[in-house]
């Protein structure tokens, strides 16, 4: 079926002869010369005088080239008939964990000491790119809790999304309370038993409007499964900051974690290292896909390029007919100066 997708720019058709009626003239800066004389000139010449076009016929190629480029700008399309596509699979929500302690370096990816904030962009982000079929989400989470991409297909761009993060971009404090609240307002629309939320953190929750327990109440009353992860190395093995006594591990509140987890029929992990955050991407991978309701697609090819192009053409066809007196008298002038100097 042809349609146009913006038809509303037709209402600028009679825009030029709108301008053309509230701006006053272009002076040429030339002074017209009139001729009074002008039938005794054609009885002397024996010619009559071209008559002009009425105004409308001079304008008919300028609002035929303004015609094909409103089509054009319409976004002409052939829409073709309503196909289903699969949507099969988990609405999964990633929060994940930007607090000031997540650029705590003790952990090593390819044999460099990085943060941890660090180590999941990589992996995490792996994790992201293979989930094919899923609808993913990203929220990032501090002192507050905000959705950084919203529940998409577009795996690349949440990825993207992931990859921008910086510590402190949502403050310095962990409101994982708010997070699972938060995730819980994003996935109650979604179908039952596909309402996934993985939860990625490195402390105890110290901020926040909502008590961590109390948002996983909610959660499991809504149907939301949490995969909370604790990532951070254990504290004895120390860190660049464990000669002064200060280590973020200590913070890691693993008890509410596995209370989270039981509580909405989850599994909590603990990330030491490498090794052990990818371990536990292969058993979230496990997450057997639940049938959604397809999505109905109606594919469009856009037409816009004909018109366009006909436009262009046509352009170019107008200033070439303008042009072509001008060099042919050019060229007859250049004959007759070489037959001159012809011996």
């Amino acid at each position: 079926m042809f349609e146009f997708a913006w038809p509303w720019l037709f209402l600028l058709a009679p825009l030029p002869w709108l301008l053309r009626l509230w701006l006053p003239p272009a002076d040429s800066g030339e002074a017209a010369l009139q001729v009074s004389f002008l039938g005794e000139l054609e009885n002397l010449s024996g010619r009559r005088a071209r008559l002009q076009l009425p105004p409308w016929k001079k304008q008919l190629h300028f609002a035929l080239l303004w015609l094909l480029l409103l089509i054009a700008a319409a976004r002409p399309e052939w829409v073709g008939e309503p196909l289903p596509l699969p949507a099969s699979g988990r609405d999964l929500l990633i929060a994940v964990d930007v607090s000031g302690s997540m650029d705590y370096a003790d952990m090593r990816w390819e044999d460099e000491e990085v943060s941890r904030l660090t180590l999941v962009k990589h992996l995490i982000g792996d994790f992201i790119e293979g989930r094919s079929g899923d609808r993913l989400g990203l929220i990032l989470f501090g002192s507050q809790a905000y959705v950084q991409a919203p529940l998409t297909f577009d795996r690349q761009t949440v990825r993207t999304w992931l990859d921008e993060a910086v510590i402190g971009i949502a403050g310095k404090n962990t409101a994982i309370g708010d997070a699972i609240g938060l995730a819980v307002k994003r996935l109650r629309q979604r179908p039952a038993n596909s309402r996934v939320l993985v939860l990625i953190t490195d402390g105890a929750s110290n901020g926040g409007e909502i008590e961590p327990m109390t948002a996983a109440r909610l959660a499991a009353e809504e149907g939301v499964t949490i995969y909370p992860i604790g990532i951070g190395a254990d504290p004895q093995q120390g860190g660049n900051f464990a000669a002064f006594g200060f280590n973020p591990s200590l913070d890691l509140d693993e008890p509410t974690l596995r209370g989270i987890a039981e509580l909405t029929g989850g599994e909590y992990f603990r990330a030491r290292d490498q090794n052990e955050l990818q371990a536990i991407e292969t058993t979230l991978d496990r997450l057997e896909p639940v049938d959604q309701q397809p999505t109905l697609a109606r594919p469009a090819q856009a037409l816009y390029v004909w018109p366009l192009a006909a436009a262009v053409l046509f352009s170019l066809a107008l200033v070439m007919r303008n042009l072509w007196p001008q060099l042919r008298q050019q060229r007859l002038n250049l004959m007759q100066r070489l037959r001159r100097r012809a011996p």
